[in-house]
């Protein structure tokens, strides 16, 4: 039944590959040609990332002082979150951003790339190359640098440009982060603790430092493209997408009293972590699908999955998924593995399709096609190296 606390998606600021807004997002995963993934396989050779797509960023960011002193992934998070702030039809409303929360998902800012290629070419050739390491480590890094890509930075920035002034988090934690941010927004509407939030993350994926981080994980996908499910017969890995992803949050109470039209209603979220000794994050989603029984029927239900491709957790994913026989879609095939933003993506997206009572169709050869109305979305976001969670979207 309806309650006054139910957490409401209300507005969604999406931006990635497929262009900017749910509607351009909507276009492209139901192109009657059958779905086509944007990928840049030449910057980063061998390495394709899917690309941001192209933003006029003076429609969300006025002032050209502060676009300048963002970093891309800093401007990509604000851009998104004015989308959302516009979607739930919040923008611009002073009195009512003074009082919202805001709970922001993000990894640190960009690294000076001439002095990285100046340690890593000297490393090899060092006689010491630890203490190489140390020397150089110590007295080449500017700290003004990195003071001026904290990550908190992007919650700033939000607050400077659209005034959303209430309290305030940032989480670090790649994808556990930005499923933690959504839960700890969710549980303080719950708890009274709060009416509106705005909640999200963004991620520049057109970075050397962040595709040299992950290759010296082996991490990363090196062959031509395949979707999520099919990558894992030929050595799985991550492809990289730029994502900026920000929701609003709202009471059911809140929003009704505004007159809000809500996108879908997040009626249950749980997250957690283990070792990923075999079939440890098997064992903690199927106690998080099974906590959300009350709320949880078959009929009408998909999954939304925010799987990395990394081979060994992506197919002991696949492996849960097809136990509970539900038409299945990996978010990552078609903007890529994004980190901090993944699971406010695919909470947008799971949203946006419960709200049009379609799933949207087939992204590869693996997934089944769902002709039923869409009435509830499984979303998942097992993380790349660490962090389960699971979230059930339904309409409002």
């Amino acid at each position: 039944m309806p309650h006054d606390r139910d957490a409401l998606i209300t507005g969604i600021g999406l931006v990635s590959c497929l262009g900017s807004g749910v509607e351009a997002h909507w276009e492209a995963l139901n192109n009657p040609a059958g779905f086509a993934p944007v990928l840049d396989t030449a910057s980063f050779s061998p390495f394709a990332v899917h690309p941001l797509a192209a933003l006029n960023f003076d429609t969300q960011i006025p002032k050209r002082g502060d676009q300048r002193q963002m970093e891309p992934w800093q401007r990509i998070g604000v851009f998104a979150a004015g989308l959302a702030l516009e979607s739930a039809g919040v923008k611009g409303n002073t009195a009512l951003l003074a009082t919202a929360d805001l709970i922001v998902a993000a990894g640190g800012g960009e690294r000076d790339y001439a002095v990285d290629a100046a340690i890593l070419t000297g490393y090899r050739k060092a006689a010491n190359p630890d203490a190489f390491l140390n020397e150089h480590l110590q007295g080449d890094l500017r700290p003004t640098l990195f003071l001026a890509q904290l990550s908190n930075l992007l919650a700033g920035n939000i607050s400077i440009v659209h005034g959303v002034t209430g309290s305030s988090r940032t989480f670090m934690g790649e994808e556990a982060a930005g499923a933690d941010a959504v839960r700890i927004a969710c549980a303080r509407i719950a708890a009274g603790q709060a009416e509106i939030t705005l909640v999200g993350g963004s991620y520049n994926a057109q970075r050397p430092d962040v595709l040299l981080h992950y290759e010296m994980g082996r991490l990363q996908r090196r062959a031509p493209f395949e979707g999520v499910w099919a990558r894992q017969d030929s050595g799985g890995g991550m492809i990289l997408g730029a994502v900026g992803a920000f929701l609003v949050i709202e009471s059911r109470a809140h929003a009704a009293a505004r007159g809000a039209s809500p996108f879908a209603h997040i009626a249950a979220i749980r997250t957690d972590r283990c070792r990923r000794d075999p079939g440890q994050a098997t064992a903690k989603a199927r106690a998080q699908f099974d906590a959300f029984a009350p709320h949880y029927d078959a009929e009408g239900a998909a999954v939304i999955s925010g799987a990395s491709g990394v081979a060994a957790i992506t197919r002991e994913e696949q492996a849960f998924l097809a136990s509970l026989g539900l038409p299945v879609r990996a978010s990552a095939t078609a903007v890529g593995t994004s980190l901090e933003p993944s699971f406010p993506a695919s909470l947008a997206l799971a949203a946006l399709a419960v709200q049009r009572g379609a799933l949207f169709g087939p992204l590869e050869a693996a997934e089944q096609t769902m002709t039923a109305p869409l009435r509830r979305a499984l979303v998942t976001s097992w993380g790349h190296w660490r962090g389960e969670a699971l979230a059930l979207v339904t309409a409002a």
